[in-house]
Protein backbone atom coordinates (compact mmCIF):
# COMPACT_ATOMS: atom_id res chain seq x y z
CA UNK A 1 0.00 0.00 0.00
CA UNK A 2 2.81 2.49 1.22
CA UNK A 3 6.24 2.43 0.67
CA UNK A 4 7.04 3.95 4.32
CA UNK A 5 3.82 4.84 5.60
CA UNK A 6 3.34 7.69 7.64
CA UNK A 7 0.36 7.24 10.51
CA UNK A 8 -1.83 9.22 12.85
CA UNK A 9 -2.41 7.46 15.89
CA UNK A 10 -5.74 8.71 17.70
CA UNK A 11 -6.51 7.29 21.65
CA UNK A 12 -6.54 8.35 25.02
CA UNK A 13 -5.30 5.03 26.30
CA UNK A 14 -1.77 5.17 26.95
CA UNK A 15 -0.92 1.33 27.05
CA UNK A 16 -2.56 1.03 23.85
CA UNK A 17 -0.47 3.76 22.38
CA UNK A 18 2.46 2.46 23.13
CA UNK A 19 1.57 -1.50 22.55
CA UNK A 20 0.74 -0.08 18.77
CA UNK A 21 3.98 1.89 18.71
CA UNK A 22 5.66 -1.03 19.77
CA UNK A 23 4.61 -3.03 17.18
CA UNK A 24 4.69 -0.58 14.48
CA UNK A 25 8.34 -0.40 15.52
CA UNK A 26 9.05 -3.98 15.04
CA UNK A 27 7.25 -4.06 11.71
CA UNK A 28 9.76 -1.52 10.32
CA UNK A 29 11.35 1.29 12.66
CA UNK A 30 11.15 4.13 9.89
CA UNK A 31 7.27 3.85 10.25
CA UNK A 32 6.44 7.73 11.68
CA UNK A 33 3.89 7.61 13.77
CA UNK A 34 1.81 10.33 15.63
CA UNK A 35 0.16 10.30 18.59
CA UNK A 36 -3.05 12.20 19.28
CA UNK A 37 -4.97 11.96 23.03
CA UNK A 38 -8.63 12.23 21.15
CA UNK A 39 -10.04 13.74 18.08
CA UNK A 40 -9.92 17.25 18.91
CA UNK A 41 -5.79 17.07 19.28
CA UNK A 42 -6.21 15.10 16.07
CA UNK A 43 -8.17 17.66 14.33
CA UNK A 44 -5.53 20.26 15.51
CA UNK A 45 -2.30 18.11 14.41
CA UNK A 46 -3.98 17.52 11.17
CA UNK A 47 -4.34 21.28 10.58
CA UNK A 48 -1.62 21.81 11.59
CA UNK A 49 0.61 19.16 9.27
CA UNK A 50 2.14 20.20 6.04
CA UNK A 51 1.87 16.45 5.05
CA UNK A 52 -0.84 14.77 6.13
CA UNK A 53 -0.77 10.72 7.27
CA UNK A 54 -0.92 8.15 4.73
CA UNK A 55 -3.49 5.98 7.68
CA UNK A 56 -5.31 7.48 10.61
CA UNK A 57 -5.66 4.68 13.42
CA UNK A 58 -8.96 5.57 15.33
CA UNK A 59 -10.47 4.54 18.51
CA UNK A 60 -14.11 5.53 18.93
CA UNK A 61 -14.45 5.88 23.33
CA UNK A 62 -12.71 8.81 23.84
CA UNK A 63 -13.19 12.22 25.92
CA UNK A 64 -13.27 16.04 24.39
CA UNK A 65 -14.25 14.48 21.04
CA UNK A 66 -15.00 10.95 20.42
CA UNK A 67 -14.33 9.09 17.00
CA UNK A 68 -17.22 8.79 15.95
CA UNK A 69 -17.67 13.26 15.83
CA UNK A 70 -13.55 13.06 14.52
CA UNK A 71 -14.97 10.48 11.46
CA UNK A 72 -17.72 13.05 10.67
CA UNK A 73 -15.60 16.34 10.99
CA UNK A 74 -12.29 14.47 9.13
CA UNK A 75 -14.87 13.09 5.77
CA UNK A 76 -16.25 16.60 5.85
CA UNK A 77 -13.39 18.48 5.60
CA UNK A 78 -12.13 18.98 1.99
CA UNK A 79 -8.45 18.56 2.58
CA UNK A 80 -8.83 16.06 5.35
CA UNK A 81 -11.78 13.79 3.36
CA UNK A 82 -9.65 11.54 1.09
CA UNK A 83 -6.95 9.95 4.37
CA UNK A 84 -8.17 6.70 4.95
CA UNK A 85 -9.47 6.24 8.43
CA UNK A 86 -9.01 2.79 10.13
CA UNK A 87 -11.36 2.38 13.45
CA UNK A 88 -9.12 0.47 15.69
CA UNK A 89 -10.90 -0.07 18.84
CA UNK A 90 -12.18 -2.25 21.36
CA UNK A 91 -15.84 -2.19 20.83
CA UNK A 92 -16.92 -4.50 17.89
CA UNK A 93 -21.03 -4.65 17.62
CA UNK A 94 -22.51 -4.76 14.48
CA UNK A 95 -23.96 -1.27 14.79
CA UNK A 96 -20.66 0.54 15.27
CA UNK A 97 -18.99 -1.19 12.61
CA UNK A 98 -21.71 0.09 10.62
CA UNK A 99 -22.10 2.89 11.59
CA UNK A 100 -18.41 3.81 11.13
CA UNK A 101 -18.13 2.52 7.60
CA UNK A 102 -21.17 4.52 6.66
CA UNK A 103 -19.43 7.56 7.87
CA UNK A 104 -16.55 6.74 5.60
CA UNK A 105 -14.15 4.93 7.66
CA UNK A 106 -11.94 2.56 5.65
CA UNK A 107 -12.00 -0.27 7.57
CA UNK A 108 -12.62 -1.32 11.03
CA UNK A 109 -9.96 -3.40 13.43
CA UNK A 110 -11.09 -4.52 16.93
CA UNK A 111 -7.83 -4.08 19.23
CA UNK A 112 -6.24 -7.30 19.41
CA UNK A 113 -5.25 -8.85 23.09
CA UNK A 114 -1.79 -10.30 21.58
CA UNK A 115 1.06 -8.35 20.42
CA UNK A 116 1.96 -11.23 17.13
CA UNK A 117 -1.80 -10.63 16.89
CA UNK A 118 -1.36 -6.68 16.18
CA UNK A 119 1.69 -6.88 14.34
CA UNK A 120 0.07 -9.60 12.01
CA UNK A 121 -2.83 -7.28 11.82
CA UNK A 122 -0.66 -4.21 10.48
CA UNK A 123 1.95 -5.75 8.10
CA UNK A 124 -1.16 -6.69 6.72
CA UNK A 125 -2.71 -3.21 6.01
CA UNK A 126 0.21 -1.54 5.36
CA UNK A 127 2.18 -4.14 3.65
CA UNK A 128 -0.62 -6.38 1.81
CA UNK A 129 1.75 -7.59 -1.05
CA UNK A 130 4.11 -8.87 1.11
CA UNK A 131 1.68 -10.60 3.53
Amino acid sequence: MFSIPTILLIDDDMDDQEIFTSALAFIDNSIVCNIAPNGYEGIMQLKDMALLPDLIFLDLNMPMMNGVQFLREVKATERLKDIPVIIYSTASDNRTIEETKQLGAHDFISKPEKFSELVGLLHGLLFPAAS
